[in-house]
């Protein structure tokens, strides 16, 4: 059973596309790298050292007047900036030696740089910048100094091991000698975090920056130490296809970035991708059919080596159907990126297909192609018949692209008629097309109006409009109109409008339409509130309030019948504060009545309820101590 499933996973690995296709759909074309040059050209004037620096290592500058200015401007900037350290210097002095700066750059400065070797660097970030800094000044770090920065780069890679440290150290390494060769062994674990999309891009998490800081650094180390490619043929197409997406950058750093890692993928021999792609919009003319393709590498350019042999094979889309198992795809002699194959012997129809291209055997991909046919108007008949059918139709022949030399005539007693019969020109049979339309042009008033011709179980396109029916489409304006037959579809070469014939139609009633006025001012409006309701009679009004007052009238009374009893009520200052505080709030209540809204109100409440509710909690403690103090001493 074991030997059953292992026999199996051989098998299937043999089969998959992990080194067969190779292919990616698309390349940095010529006007995706005049983009980018025109990036770096814009880098120049923004105020930002970082990209000063990736347009100087772009473009070389000659013109001396561009340089000096630049030069000042840069010393500014790296005083001003508030980058790291470690990382404005290495842009500062590399973008001086790139310009080719006259002034000198400040002693101060290159001591500093110097001395950073010597002491404790505190990432690998730091380390990548001093020791690339140190390169471009063309200053050799001695053995020693390199065998610390290892030592120390081990350090901090067992403290951080992110995707931004391993990538800066990827890229260091093999500037640090073969005591640096350990970082191979962590290659595989930085390429295994990279995230999949949709099945067919990779990245690493931060974007551009870190995904092309991993690969670039990763390709150095295999190479600098002779290790395997980091990464599969499977792999590099997919990174590459994400490269490719972000073509579109903006900063000069990330365009910097972005062609370097193209680059490096490029220049991969045993797994770099190839672009193989149809050359124009991918419509073939059935008279000439010659499928034109480019096969380059991801920059554009010819590979080298160039393919020996490049065949492919065509199927037709629609049935599966295969027109040619095995058709050459030569190279053009002028251009070493095209070659071409003559599909003429096939004599393909009209239709889409499919050509599947294999070059040496290692590169595949399928291309999708259109053979455009070409429509014939085998005949057409154009006439005039009574709406009620009471005489015959009279009908007349036109041939294409000629016109009716006799001008028609239709009342709104008759109706209009057209019938065209069209055949694809190879075949000669009928055809069926996307559109196909009888437009009525009045040259008089500029006016026209456009009918749809159905094709029936003859397919046979016909047009039938009653001339009294369609009175109002045309506003009622008689008058001499020009017939045109429009026939159109995404598969032929050769769509066309043709003015058939003339008609003079008359309809019964001519309504001169006025346009309506869709400019100028609109009428003004006057927004209007609504009418308030009818207010009840005043004496309701005092009933109610009296109605109101009632219970504290009746309170009144009843003291006076009854007596009060104010044996214990006392000067005391809890006693006066809950009399007063409660009487504010019923005062409070009664302007609120009149004039106050309820957040004045609430606002003016909170502090008298929260003064009354101390001075009564204190009031009724003393009650109530008052209380137990008469029933303890009964």
């Amino acid at each position: 059973m074991l030997k059953l499933g292992l026999v199996i996973f051989c098998v299937l690995v043999a089969s998959g596309p992990t080194w067969s296709s190779r292919t990616v759909d698309s390349h940095l074309g010529q006007k995706d790298l005049s983009r980018l040059q025109k990036v770096f050209v814009d880098g120049f004037g923004s105020s930002d050292l970082q990209s000063i620096f990736f347009s100087s290592l772009n473009i070389q500058l000659t013109d001396a007047t561009q340089k000096e200015p630049l030069c000042k401007k840069i010393a500014t900037l790296h005083s001003e900036s508030k980058l790291n350290s470690f990382e404005k210097d290495y842009y500062y002095i590399g973008a001086s030696r790139n310009l080719g700066c006259s002034a000198k750059i400040d002693e101060g400065l290159l001591s500093k740089v110097y001395s950073s070797l010597n002491s404790e660097l505190g990432s690998s970030q730091e380390i990548f910048y001093r020791v690339v800094t140190h390169k471009v000044l063309g200053v050799e770090i001695h053995e020693a100094t390199q065998g610390k920065l290892v030592k120390r780069l081990q350090e901090l890679l067992k403290k951080d091991d992110t995707l931004s440290g391993l990538g800066y150290a990827f890229n260091v390494a093999p500037l640090l000698g073969a005591s640096a060769s350990f970082i191979a062994n962590r290659v595989e674990d930085a390429i295994v975090q990279a995230d999949e999309v949709d099945g067919k891009l990779l990245q690493f998490e931060g974007g551009l920056s870190i995904t092309s800081l991993i690969i670039n650094g990763a390709f150095g180390v295999s190479k600098t130490f002779n290790k395997p490619v980091p990464v599969t043929a499977d792999q590099a197409v997919k990174f590459a296809n994400y490269f490719l997406s972000r073509r579109s950058v903006q900063t000069a750093k990330g365009a910097h970035v972005l062609i370097e890692a193209l680059k490096t993928i490029s220049g991969a021999d045993k797994i770099a991708p190839v672009c193989v792609q149809l050359i124009g919009n991918g419509q073939l003319d059935a008279q000439s059919p010659t499928l034109n393709v480019a096969v380059v590498d991801l920059l554009g350019k010819p590979l080298s080596p160039a393919p020996k042999v490049i065949n492919a094979k065509i199927i037709r889309k629609k049935d599966s159907s295969v027109l040619a198992d095995k058709i050459t795809v030569a190279s053009k002699s002028s251009d070493k990126t095209t070659y071409v194959a003559d599909l003429a012997s096939l004599k393909p129809a009209r239709g889409v297909y499919q050509a599947e291209l294999s070059a040496d055997g290692v590169y595949t991909q399928t291309l999708q192609f259109k053979v455009l046919g070409r429509v014939k108007v085998q005949s057409l008949e154009v006439g005039i018949a009574e709406s009620d059918a009471s005489a015959a139709t009279r009908k007349q022949s036109v041939t294409y692209p000629g016109k009716l030399q006799e001008v028609l005539s239709a009342d709104s007693t008759q109706k209009l008629l057209l019938k065209a019969v069209l055949v694809d020109e190879s075949t000669s049979k009928p055809l069926a097309v996307h559109q196909a339309f009888v437009r009525l042009y009045n040259k008089k008033t500029d006016k026209e109006i456009i009918f749809v011709a159905e094709q029936d179980s003859s397919k046979a396109y016909k047009f039938d409009m009653d001339v009294g029916n369609n009175g109002k489409n045309f506003n009622y304006q008689s008058g001499t109109y020009s017939i045109y037959l429009t026939v159109g579809d995404s598969s032929l070469s050769n769509s066309f409008e043709w003015l058939v014939a003339e008609v003079q139609l008359k309809f019964n009633e001519d309504k001169e339409v006025k346009p309506k006025t869709t400019s100028g001012p609109l009428p003004e409006i006057i927004h209007q509130f609504r009418v308030p309701d009818k207010r009840p009679p005043r004496i309701v009004s005092d009933i109610f309030t009296g109605l109101c007052i009632t219970p504290l009238v009746l309170l009144f009374v009843f003291w006076g019948k009854l007596g009060i009893n104010v044996s214990n009520l006392t000067l005391a200052p809890s006693t006066i504060g809950f009399h007063l505080g409660f009487g504010g709030i019923l005062v409070l209540f009664f302007v609120f009545w009149l004039q106050l809204n309820m957040f004045q109100t609430l606002r003016l409440l909170i502090p008298i309820a929260v003064f009354t509710f101390l001075a009564g909690n204190r009031l009724l403690r003393r009650l109530y101590a008052q209380r137990n103090s008469k029933a303890s001493a009964s």
